[in-house]
């Protein structure tokens, strides 16, 4: 479990066991995860934190994943049946989209959010219906309680309808029909409102949380500053080039974007969709903030265009030959996301070389919990023995030791008192004086090159004896 998927499902833990959900704008993404992941870990069947398990969290994601997929239906009026088909299934298959679909985050709900809101604004252009302008301010609300970085994507969004307003203008400006877009607008926002309110009072139950998201910008301004993951321009575009296949995909969008340009000129949502792409690609590479999980946010506008990128060579084929060459080309490109997804996702999910695998904790961590059942085996105290952990960043340990009721965590310059087991970091060590004096030292990976140190009384043989 990543740090990030630890804090997460503490937090789903609390909500299990009746404590109300608070929104910290500090340092926690929106609601619409917990509000998703709860109701789904209850039919599981934990009570609490210490039962919850990795399916049980997990499988929230992996059903809002799936259902993304299935949205790229609802494109197929306005992008055409085969870009629309060859788009979901990049994303159904490629290895960004399955890594962290599986990944107890905010990304992948983010994404789908994201892509049920593009359809429903496609839609209220076209029919202008309240129906659809429901669904437009829905999609809005979800992503905003998903993350607060949602204002990246409206900003993308904005300049893609400055795009197609411009586009669309009549010679004459008074034939412009806005009244057919008020009733659309109002539903929208009256919607997006409800969501709103819903999700970060927690059905009305912490109003304060409103307030907080408010407060989330200036952090969110100082966050976008790097914090720690600061990274170049190119960052993205290299992550999903990266691979045998991430060229592929990228060449195929490209040729997307800009083949059969007669096309483009006579269809608005396909030009919106590219201004669209341009500019959420040049904010994000913009932004030092940078982490993998983020690029699926670019990923999806890119499988769109590579689904027309490939349509379009399909179309372009005149005879049998040119026709058995394009199938070659999917075919391999296939091959390609295959290798890619297997490799990434299955074989080495955790592996430091794995692009993916962003301050990932690392498989040593699951010796930790062991060894402590097998120290608790030979102690009257059981599972109930007292452990100390002293670290300035204890996650994801919270969630490793969760089954063990006993367990504190200090700061390295807090004194942790007695405990039958000390579990520091290896900055906090010294810290414990003769506390730990004669006590014997294991070792534990937690992160790349990120060590932990548990300490043992000197009755209790070590793994090496």
């Amino acid at each position: 479990m990543h740090t990030d998927e630890a804090i997460n499902a503490y937090i789903t833990g609390d909500l299990l066991a009746g404590k109300e959900y608070h929104y910290d704008p500090k340092d926690r993404h929106g609601p619409a995860l917990y509000a998703v992941a709860l109701p789904i870990a209850k039919l599981a069947g934990p009570k609490n934190f210490a039962e919850l398990t990795e399916v049980s969290v997990r499988v929230g994601p992996v059903i809002i994943g799936a259902l993304g997929i299935l949205l790229f239906g609802f494109l197929v009026n306005r992008m055409g049946l085969l870009t629309s088909a060859i788009g979901a299934l990049l994303f159904a298959i490629s290895p960004l989209p399955v890594y962290y679909s599986r990944d107890f985050i905010h990304e992948t709900f983010f994404v789908a959010a994201t892509l049920a809101f593009i359809i429903s604004v496609f839609r209220v252009v076209e029919y202008r219906s309240i129906k659809d302008g429901i669904f437009v301010g829905i999609g809005a609300g979800l992503m905003l309680a998903c993350k607060e970085t949602t204002v990246i994507h409206f900003a993308a969004f904005g300049i893609a309808a400055m795009w197609w307003f411009w586009a669309t203008r009549p010679a004459d400006k008074t034939q412009r029909d806005w009244q057919s877009a008020v009733k659309p607008g109002i539903a929208a926002f009256v919607s997006f409102c409800c969501v709103m309110v819903a999700l970060y009072t927690w059905w009305g139950r912490h109003w304060e949380g409103l307030l907080d998201l408010v407060h989330a910008i200036p952090h969110l301004a100082s966050r976008a500053g790097g914090e720690g993951h600061e990274k170049p321009a190119w960052y993205y575009l290299a992550l999903l080039a990266g691979g045998w296949s991430g060229a592929g995909v990228i060449a195929l969008a490209v040729w997307g974007a800009v083949s059969r340009r007669e096309e483009i000129r006579s269809n608005k949502p396909l030009q919106a969709l590219i201004v669209y792409t341009v500019t959420i690609t040049a904010l994000y590479s913009i932004i030092p903030y940078k982490t993998p999980w983020l690029a699926l946010n670019l990923f999806l506008p890119l499988a769109l265009l590579a689904g027309r990128g490939l349509a379009n060579l399909w179309q372009a084929a005149r005879n049998s030959t040119t026709r058995a060459f394009t199938l070659l080309f999917a075919a391999a490109l296939a091959t390609a996301l295959g290798h890619d997804t297997w490799r990434r996702v299955f074989v080495a999910p955790a592996d430091e070389r794995n692009p993916y695998a962003y301050a990932q904790t690392v498989d040593d961590i699951l010796r930790l919990p062991e060894r402590i059942r097998a120290v608790a085996g030979n102690n009257p105290s059981g599972n109930n023995l007292r452990i100390a952990v002293v670290a300035a960043d204890p996650w994801p340990l919270p969630w490793y030791l969760r089954q063990f009721p006993n367990v504190g965590f200090w700061q390295p310059d807090q004194d942790p008192g007695k405990a039958d087991i000390y579990i520091t970091s290896a900055e906090a060590s010294d810290k414990l004086g003769p506390l730990v004096k004669d006590w014997r030292t294991e070792f534990f990976g937690v992160r790349p090159e990120v060590l932990l140190v548990m300490w043992l009384p000197p009755e209790i043989k070590s793994n090496h004896d």
